[in-house]
């Protein structure tokens, strides 16, 4: 089974992601993310297509990497993906973005206590590369 690797981030870490994304190219794995506008309000006219939209990338991926900066955990677009992903079984994988240090956690993250680590690139290849049979990544 090929593995789908969705990238889940808030809107403002959008930049730093962007410099990252090429430590997560691998032959061992597809990468996706939503490319679009996530500014936009959750709850404005036209947010539901937003939401589908990441449904069905989201519906194609059995692994979701949450890349938590400063303030991630006020974005109610991470956390619609978090659920998304929860609900469709999807391991879940939520790491510091590079020089974070001090984060208040997603509340799909602290609801199903899974494990949260620090910015370690070798680290997050091993995890996503690990046994997908597993709903949650509650061990290292």
């Amino acid at each position: 089974m090929t593995k789908r690797v969705f990238l889940s981030f808030a809107e403002e870490d959008a930049q730093k992601v962007e410099k990252i994304i090429p430590l997560f190219r691998s032959p061992n794995y597809e990468l996706d993310f939503y490319e679009g506008d996530l500014s936009l309000d959750f709850g404005a006219e036209g947010a539901q297509a937003l939401r589908m939209a990441m449904g069905e990338k989201i519906a194609k991926c059995n692994i979701v990497v949450c890349l938590i900066g400063e303030n991630t955990h006020k974005s109610r677009w991470v956390d619609c993906q978090l659920r998304k992903n929860r609900d469709k079984g999807n391991k879940i994988i939520a790491m510091a973005l590079k020089g974070v240090e001090c984060v208040v956690l997603p509340i799909v993250v602290k609801e199903e206590s899974l494990n949260f680590y620090p910015w370690d690139p070798q680290k997050l290849k091993t995890l996503i590369t690990a046994d997908t049979r597993k709903l949650f990544n509650n061990s290292t």
